[in-house]
């Protein structure tokens, strides 16, 4: 029968929230490293989340494009590195694709 030591409890760091593949979640943060100035280790995950894309542009339009017309399953990660906001798109499975911030569209709403 183990007893727990006395004294504070630890401190809890605010967490963002993710439901996102850690596997997606790290491809995410090994591009980012690669494509700001900003070290890997000091790149914060905002938010990483399941969404459903609007079409099959997975709300990364491109211009002049044409895209499937159909509700896609997949997933978002916004990534902070320095003073940068790197944004990620995903279908379900796959890796993620960076979205330049003019480009980024909205998924559909819950």
């Amino acid at each position: 029968m183990g007893q727990v030591a006395g004294g504070p409890p630890p401190a809890v760091e605010e967490k963002a929230v993710t439901n996102a593949p850690a596997e997606m979640i790290e491809a995410a943060l090994d591009d980012a490293a690669n494509r700001s100035t900003t070290a890997r280790a000091d790149i914060k995950v905002t938010s990483a989340e399941a969404v459903t894309w609007p079409d099959g542009s997975l709300g990364c339009p491109k211009p002049g494009m044409m895209y499937t017309q159909a509700l896609v399953a997949g997933y978002r990660i916004v990534l902070q590195a320095g003073e940068q906001t790197l944004n990620y798109h995903a279908m379900s499975r796959g890796k993620p694709v960076f979205c330049p911030a003019s480009r980024v569209a909205s998924p559909v709403a819950a």
